[in-house]
């Protein structure tokens, strides 16, 4: 006659594999369809890729030309560069509110335009490019011409 722990460790061992042959089942179905849904993503981000590049090389015949500068200053002749502009001011010797009289601006603007947040517009950017090729001696003569014309 068999042992009744052996059989009752028997029937446990079946019981517990029919349970977890159900939830791995349901677990391999699960499994199943991510892998399914993966693939369809890969399938469809991989089309996704070929229609941008088909769509990049056909674009540079689609793009329009950029649109003009509406000011008629010459501001498209002017490149400008924020930490260029900040190092022609100290080369000279100013501080941003002598700069901003310069230029025609305030105080307030040169420090937005050095520090990235603005960019200037038509006829202080052409002032600004005026600046870029005289000395610290022409400076002073400009500054206190516009000093003294201000005033009179």
């Amino acid at each position: 006659m068999p042992n009744i722990a052996s059989v009752l460790k028997a029937e446990i061992v079946r019981l517990a594999r029919k349970e977890l042959r159900s939830e791995v089942d349901s677990i391999r179905k699960a499994l199943a369809a991510s892998r399914a849904e993966g693939a369809a993503l890969k399938r469809r981000v991989s089309e996704l890729e070929r229609s941008v590049r088909q769509s990049a090389r056909a674009a540079p015949a689609r793009l329009p030309s950029p649109p003009a500068v509406e000011e008629g200053d010459g501001a498209d002749n002017f490149r400008f560069r924020a930490s260029g502009m900040a190092s022609n001011r100290k080369r000279l010797g100013l501080s941003a509110a002598d700069f901003g009289l310069l230029v025609g601006a305030s105080g307030q603007s040169v420090y937005a335009w050095e520090q990235g947040k603005a960019r200037p517009r038509g006829r202080n950017l052409a002032a600004i490019a005026a600046l870029r090729g005289i000395g610290k001696r022409e400076v002073v003569e400009r500054l206190a011409a516009l000093k003294s014309g201000g005033k009179s």
